[in-house]
């Protein structure tokens, strides 16, 4: 049995696979999924789980070093998001850049991630690009 928050053996599974700038995405439940990009769909209904549950569970065993979200999201949406990259920044030690890009330019870039995870979010804008680090 694993030790950390993140019990999902598809989600363990992926981090793993990741080499330094890879990227994946946590996103909302209706952000558009490209053809032939992995899904990860934890959807179970409107909300559950949801966007934040995911990414605190992903971050026990993540290592990134950026990350990336829509311009179009909400103040309290975009501070959200921040807050939790600065608190894992503060516990690997390690700077996180952060930026924002179009919604239209996010669902592009999205056609080169490794996978996407869907989450039961409802939220609009709540999708985030994880760039994966190195832990050394």
């Amino acid at each position: 049995m694993k030790r950390t928050l993140l019990l999902n053996r598809h989600l363990s599974a992926l981090i793993a696979t990741l080499g330094h700038l890879d990227e994946i995405i946590v996103a909302d439940a209706g952000l558009p999924i490209p053809e032939g990009i992995r899904v990860i769909d934890l959807a179970v209904s409107a909300g559950l789980p949801g966007f934040f549950d995911v990414l605190n569970a992903i971050k026990t065993e993540l290592a990134i070093e950026g990350a990336v979200y829509a311009e179009e999201a909400s103040n309290e949406l975009s501070d959200n998001v921040q807050s939790l990259l600065d608190d894992w920044s503060v516990e690997t030690a390690k700077s996180i850049r952060s930026g924002t890009m179009s919604h239209e330019a996010f669902k592009t870039r999205s056609q080169t991630a490794k996978a996407i995870i869907r989450t039961g979010e409802t939220t609009p804008y709540a999708n985030v690009i994880l760039i994966s680090g190195v832990v050394f």
